[in-house]
């Protein structure tokens, strides 16, 4: 959907306009909010990503911001009937500060975890950060985006020396003599992004699509290859076998910016077509099409997007697709490269800044002692105050509530009782803890189990940057104020600091319990001088936070320092590595050389291996996930959106013909899937555009539909990404 508008009514207003971007994906569309008469309508707005285009998610948007279910008070758990009462919020950061103060008083700092999401701005994944390492001091914090980027961002780091989603603009796709997409439908997942894959094939060029479903994306493409899910390391590395044999390799490339081919090369030599064709179902003569269309397009990119990357393997999948890359010579050259889609909304800023268990603002490592130095100089603590690094995303929320693992939790922009794999698990987990804490502007799965509920600002309620899939850094421009009782995430957390500053200060706080008490006066004193320090530590002004997001991340990978909100306004964004005002930003990476310390990329031998759970008799089906156009990530928002409901009001199961008949299911009858871990109910979607030993549910609905009670909680070593995309399954008629 590209034009029209969507509408939603606030009465008592004064007309006004905001230049803001779409909550939802990180192709981050621009647009334009107006609210006349109490009246919210989303009009479209030039913009490079999107040129005026939105999706129906991005025109119904504002559907949300007065919705019925909206939450506008905190709600307290009450201890006798177990239900969630309206609190105030006095009374609601009271319950959370003596929480975390009697998990941390008996079992340490680190008893305590924080979950962050890949929507949030900027300026909140970077306080998120520096509040779970200053204020609380633990090591656990993690995020949502752990589920989505990590397999891309570990292999573009090892390979590249940085991680950014795509490493030029996204105008350089429409020009593509060859673009190849592995395991992406952007026609549902972004379908503002079409318009330039529309203008790389009316061009000319060549759109091929890896992909074990004839999704809309597929549909488009030139030619479709339909790899039986887990082996898309092998069709990669059988590419590159048939590019070494054809001599399409660009020798001058490999040989002055890359190290490490002749690994590559020899590992595989054993990759000849037809063992890729004979293990993945993709025929020898599509590899062979697929090659030469690489190895002659002129100008290429190839992207990979979950398909690949959701995999106990995704880092050395992603891998795989990079050396095709680095040997054909395209990372760094005009108009060609590797690039990788990002899901989140912020997916990108998301994990520069400190939300990700080993890392802090810019990209930098928290095990190293310089970066530890240089943010714990910013934050002015002393380095040695910070602690080390965490532990990846599900290994956090699978040890809640066990012994020796965290016994509270404070989650901000994620729902993980529907989007973590094996969900019932982690269902159960949240369940086990002393405290759990969810803000949220509806009541989500997640928030329905907390302790305490804390209603956040919508997106067109505050201001702040994000960081789009091309590294460009925008602005997101309030419409209004949030309501009444309604606080931003960096107000929350600005007040949960100074209480739990105060608490320790005035000697009632976990490291200083047995202290004795100050006298009342005294306490009240110290407790104004530690509120005082940390609102200066803590400033709730997303303007504030990015100015010293900018001095914590100078000189790191991710280096933000010359982008101000002034810059971004006076320009269509800034992208990053921008580290000073006067000099000029990267729309393009690569271009004299890697981030590595020796400016070259570097070749990682990487094979195929088995899915973590193959089929079997009693599970003899393939199992994978996605997307759906209506539709996004968990649901929360977009589920409760009349027009998107009547879209895609409910899950599916999607069945090939020929197995459905095997099963002696018809359309529409709902069907059981069944796994290892659980199952889901759904009603059965034919289509011969899906393999028939491989079936296909959305993850976007809870309860008995929930795809994930069904998936692998098996991780990637590198990356910790959950194994989403393929497990072991059986279908019977419900």
């Amino acid at each position: 959907m590209t034009d029209g508008a969507w509408s939603a009514t606030r009465p008592g207003r004064t007309p006004r306009e905001a230049a803001t971007h779409c909550p939802y994906c990180a192709l981050q569309c621009g647009m334009t909010l107006r609210e006349d008469d109490g009246r919210v309508t989303v009009l479209p707005r030039q913009f490079p990503t999107n040129r005026g285009g939105l999706c129906q998610k991005g025109w119904t948007s504002a559907d949300l911001l007065d919705h019925p279910e909206r939450l506008t008070s905190p709600l307290l758990r009450d201890p006798v009937t177990g239900d969630l009462r309206p609190a105030s919020w006095d009374e609601a950061l009271g319950r959370i500060v003596t929480g975390i103060h009697a998990v941390q008083g008996s079992a340490g700092r680190d008893a305590v975890a924080v979950f962050g999401g890949g929507g949030l701005t900027n300026e909140k994944a970077y306080a998120l950060g520096k509040f779970a390492r200053v204020a609380l001091r633990t090591r656990h914090i993690d995020y949502n985006g752990r589920f989505c980027m990590s397999s891309a961002a570990a292999a573009g780091m090892r390979a590249f020396g940085v991680d950014r989603g795509l490493p030029f603009p996204l105008a350089d796709l429409g020009r593509a003599g060859t673009l190849l997409l592995v395991g992406a439908n952007p026609a549902e997942t972004m379908p503002p992004l079409m318009r330039w894959l529309t203008e790389q094939r009316q061009g000319g060029g060549k759109l091929i699509v890896v992909d074990p479903r004839l999704t809309a994306t597929a549909r488009q493409a030139d030619l479709h290859l339909q790899p039986l899910p887990g082996t898309d390391l092998a069709v990669a590395n059988a590419l590159l076998h048939i590019a070494l044999t054809e001599g399409w390799v660009d020798k001058a490339y490999v040989a002055d910016r890359t190290t490490g081919f002749e690994a590559v090369r020899r590992s595989v030599a054993a990759w000849w077509p037809a063992r890729a064709e004979q293990l993945s179902g993709v025929p020898v003569a599509d590899l062979e099409a697929t090659a030469r269309a690489l190895g002659t397009g002129g100008r290429v990119i190839i992207l990979t997007a979950r398909g690949a990357e959701q995999h106990a393997k995704g880092v050395d999948t992603v891998t795989a697709y990079v050396n095709l890359a680095l040997a054909l010579g395209l990372p760094g050259r005009e108009g060609s490269g590797y690039g990788c889609l990002t899901g989140q909304g912020n997916g990108q800023g998301g994990r520069e800044h400190g939300q990700k268990a080993d890392q802090l603002p810019g990209y930098r490592r928290i095990d190293d002692p310089a970066a530890r130095e240089h943010v714990a100089g910013v934050w002015g603590v002393p380095a040695d105050d910070l602690p080390g690094p965490g532990v990846p995303a599900l290994q956090l929320l699978d040890s809640l509530g066990t012994p020796g693992g965290p016994r509270a939790l404070l989650v901000f922009g994620s729902n993980p009782v529907v989007s973590a794999p094996r969900a019932s698990r982690i269902e159960g987990r949240l369940r086990d803890l002393d405290l759990l804490v969810v803000a949220d502007l509806l009541l989500s799965e997640t928030a329905a189990l907390a302790d305490v509920v804390l209603p956040t600002a919508q997106w067109a309620e505050e201001d702040g940057t994000m960081t789009n899939l091309e590294g460009r850094v925008l602005r997101r421009r309030a419409l209004r104020p949030p309501p009444p009782d309604v606080r931003t995430d960096l107000a929350i957390i600005a007040d949960l600091a100074a209480r739990l500053a105060a608490a320790e200060e005035t000697g009632t706080g976990p490291t200083v319990a047995a202290t004795p008490s100050p006298a009342r006066g005294t306490a009240e004193a110290a407790s104004a001088r530690a509120r005082s320090a940390a609102a200066t530590r803590f400033p709730s002004d997303p303007a504030v936070v990015f100015a010293e997001l900018r001095r914590a991340s100078a000189g790191g990978v991710a280096d933000y320092a010359g982008i101000s909100w002034d810059r971004i306004d006076a320009a269509d964004g800034v992208f990053w590595p921008c580290p000073t005002e006067d000099g000029p930003d990267t729309p393009r990476l690569f271009a004299d050389r890697f981030g590595t310390p020796d400016g070259r990329a570097r070749f990682h031998p990487v094979d195929h291996r088995p899915a973590a759970e193959e089929v079997c008799d009693a599970y003899p089906l393939h199992f994978t996930t996605g997307r759906v156009l209506a539709q996004y990530q968990s649901g929360t928002q977009t589920r409760r959106v009349d027009a998107l409901r009547r879209a895609a009001g409910e899950a599916f199961v999607e069945l090939h013909p020929d197995l459905a008949a095997r099963l002696g299911v018809d359309d529409g009858d709902r069907v059981r899937v069944t796994s290892r871990r659980g199952e889901l109910h759904a009603p059965a979607r034919l289509s011969p555009g899906i393999r028939p030993d491989t079936v296909f549910a959305p993850f976007h609905w809870p309860g008995a539909a929930r795809a994930n009670s069904v998936t692998n909680d098996a991780v990637d070593p590198i990356s910790g990404m959950p194994e989403f995309k393929i497990c072991a399954v059986r279908v019977e008629k419900a």
